[in-house]
């Protein structure tokens, strides 16, 4: 028999670790940046010495706030850290500290768009540190160990079951590094690690409530490979049940040369990590004042942009989600519309010349030569009949990108491209033209209204680009009316 895929639901919860953006660890002053020469960003602290003592990071509490406010969680007055004990060679003092009765951020949900729209419930977000990281290709006889990842400040984003298939889950962690970025707190760079996520994944058939046994699933270092991680689980484990065996609890690693999950241990659960407060460390109290200044700090986040953009600038919603999409590009664009009120146009522009020069040369929009001010008076010229688009997204902006010292209306001058506007100029055009092309006249005014397309592009040509196509289009319709 055919096996029933259809007949089931995958139900998943992921396990989101954000390294976050501060200059030193969790609990030491060593440095917290990425990379440098192995065991190099640490002390005694991050060794686990004996006598010394852990000490909380103030920005790191910050930052996990801003993300709990951005994902609408309840945030917790009184908070404390547990140890998790589990012993592994990259974890020096043989447990992690982490909240585990106290999460700072309680609840709340992330936004996800695929076919519709649908709130992702989180069950937490919680700070912990990142444990060091064992090396197997230096040595290969032994296990070397970097201890410079570990005691970096993470914040855990866990939802509740409540995602059901690998889109979603591709469309959950899009949003969720969105968010990071946008609160400036991580930079979302799976490749490095900064960004991680394990995958709870169960089946049941459609109409049960009850969840399966779930396999959870690590190792995942992109989002499309999260995506391709569900996806051949959720059918492995579909093949079991309809062949007769079981699904057994545990954790599974991801091979993305081949795209197949592989077992690494059995599933631990949490009274397995014997978890209790940390006594050389106090709880901290996250009061209304320190609260409501960390609300004040957080920027505009992008379904507020959409809103505005859609509502307030009347732009399409696929072209507010687009400049949005992005933190710096959505900034630039803001900058853009203090200094010229043409909305559509500012969009046009960002998404056409500005953001194909980004891609052709993949940079970012901070590296963008041209400032958001001279842009805006490109726009302005344009709109003012001094320029047509054409002349000022490609030769204007081209002479910009080379010399962004220069004036858009200098450029025109020196190359001779300032548009016509005189009526009488372009009436003279448009008169020479019709005159030299009396069969075609006739043909438009028996009813070939397309001709007019024609006469304009002769009109430029005779003006050599500087005759305003707007006003062209008019004075041909009276003429040929």
């Amino acid at each position: 028999m055919p096996v029933q895929y259809d007949a089931y639901e995958t139900v998943i919860g992921l396990e989101v670790h954000a390294q976050l953006l501060t200059m030193s660890k969790l609990f030491s002053g060593d440095s917290a940046s990425f990379g440098g020469e192995p065991n190099t960003h640490i002390s005694p602290i991050t060794l686990a010495l004996p006598g010394t003592l852990p000490k909380l990071n103030k920005k790191a509490v910050e930052y996990a706030i801003k993300m709990g406010l951005a994902c609408h969680c309840e945030i917790t007055g009184l908070n404390y850290f547990a140890r998790k004990n589990y012993f592994y060679p990259d974890l020096p003092k043989g447990y992690q500290l982490s909240q585990h009765t106290t999460p700072i951020c309680k609840g709340g949900y992330v936004a996800i768009r695929t076919e519709e729209e649908k709130n992702i419930p989180l069950n937490r977000i919680h700070l912990e540190e990142d444990a060091g990281k064992s090396l197997h290709d230096v040595d290969p006889e032994n296990t070397s160990v970097d201890y410079n990842r570990a005691g970096v400040p993470l914040i855990e984003i866990v939802t509740e079951p409540a995602l059901n298939s690998g889109e979603e889950a591709y469309a959950f962690l899009t949003e969720v590094r969105k968010l990071l970025r946008y609160l400036e707190i991580c930079d979302g760079n799976m490749e490095e690690g900064s960004m991680r996520c394990d995958a709870n994944i169960s089946i049941r058939k459609k109409g049960v409530t009850t969840l399966g046994t779930k396999v959870e699933v690590k190792n995942l270092n992109s989002i499309r490979n999260v995506k391709k991680a569900i996806e051949y689980e959720a059918k492995r484990m579909i093949e079991l049940v309809e062949t007769g065996e079981n699904i057994v609890q545990q954790t599974r690693s991801f091979d993305a040369s081949n795209g197949t999950t592989f077992p690494l241990r059995t599933k631990e659960e949490a009274n397995d990590y014997r978890y209790f407060a940390d006594p050389d460390l106090t709880p901290f109290v996250v009061t209304e004042d320190m609260l409501q200044n960390i609300k004040s700090m957080l920027p505009a986040l992008p379904e507020e942009r959409v809103h505005h953009y859609t509502q307030e600038l009347q732009l399409s919603e696929y072209d507010a989600r687009v400049i949005a999409e992005e933190k710096d590009f959505a900034d630039y664009f803001e900058q853009l519309i203090q200094h010229v009120n043409n909305h559509k146009a500012s969009a046009n522009w960002m998404l056409g010349p500005v953001k194909s020069y980004l891609n052709e040369n993949n940079l970012s929009i901070n590296y963008f030569p041209v400032s958001a001010p001279t842009i805006a008076e490109l726009i302005s010229l344009i709109d003012q009949g001094k320029l047509n688009f054409s002349v000022a997204s490609t030769r204007i902006l081209a002479s910009l990108i080379k010399d962004p010292g220069q004036s858009p209306m200098e450029i025109a001058g020196v190359l001779n491209l300032i548009q016509d506007s005189d009526e009488d100029n372009i009436t003279a055009w448009v008169n020479e033209v019709l005159f030299k092309m009396p069969e075609k006249v006739l043909e438009y005014k028996k009813g070939k209204k397309g001709l007019i397309g024609l006469f304009v592009g002769e009109v430029k040509k005779a003006s050599k680009g500087k005759a305003d196509p707007k006003l062209t289009n008019e004075i041909l319709l009276k003429k040929l009316q």
